[in-house]
């Protein structure tokens, strides 16, 4: 691994800004507030950790800024694309061309094989090279020998590889990661993260990650706390 500079919010243009994000959904008769007033931005090229309590917003938050879901109020702004006035066209070719998604599931299709789980986005996208491409990526996460088994043929780490390998298909310029390790165990856990980390340098993405691992949080180059759907700390490490 190689040691990089933190850089400091002055220095790169943001990538990533939220703007007063609150998030209230209906519980019953109640509405229940999943966030509240949330600003943040991150800069290009900048590792962040998102961390705290279970339900303190963090998974919801991620999944603003994908464009999965929609804030009930704020602004997000993804490299300069304003996405909460956007349709779902405008997102999907948002999170297409510029987001790739780490799920602590892994989310790969079981009727196809690693190679092809990585192989189909770029297809979709019309990428050139995307068989080459795919070769490549998976040889990126030391998978060459196994692009050819189905996901219940892989070992938990093995499929987070493969799933690691399908975000970056789309060359994204953030990368957002849910408890990438949450599923595995602690070895496996250690190599996931240092090969997702190891990506984020040589490719110059912008990493959030969500976590509850605390010694995993330590190695970001930020982290921003979450608790009861309010940042409480945003601290530079």
């Amino acid at each position: 691994m190689f040691s990089r500079p933190v850089r400091l919010r002055t220095q790169q243009p943001d990538m990533i800004q939220l703007k007063h994000i609150t998030k209230t959904v209906r519980s019953g008769t109640d509405d229940l507030t999943i966030l509240s007033d949330v600003s943040v931005d991150i800069p290009d090229g900048q590792f962040v950790a998102l961390t705290g309590a279970s339900g303190s917003g963090k998974s919801t938050l991620l999944g603003l800024i994908a464009g999965l879901d929609s804030p009930s109020s704020g602004t997000i702004e993804i490299d300069e694309d304003e996405i909460t006035s956007m349709g779902e066209d405008g997102l999907a070719r948002i999170r297409s061309e510029k987001i790739g998604f780490i799920f602590q599931s892994f989310h790969l299709i079981p009727s196809l094989t690693a190679f092809e789980n990585v192989l189909i986005p770029m297809e979709i996208l019309g990428v050139a090279n995307a068989k080459m491409r795919a070769t490549d990526l998976l040889q990126n996460v030391g998978l060459t020998d196994r692009g050819h088994h189905y996901p219940n043929e892989l070992s938990g780490g093995e499929q987070q590889r493969v799933a690691i390998a399908r975000a970056f298909a789309n060359e994204p310029k953030i990368l957002l990661a849910d408890e990438p390790t949450g599923n595995l165990d602690s070895k496996n856990g250690e190599h996931i993260f240092e090969l997702m980390t190891e990506l984020h340098k040589t490719r110059n993405v912008t990493l959030v990650l969500v976590t509850h691992d605390a010694s995993l949080a330590a190695k970001a180059q930020r982290q921003v706390v979450l608790r009861d759907g309010a940042v409480v700390s945003d601290e530079i490490s």
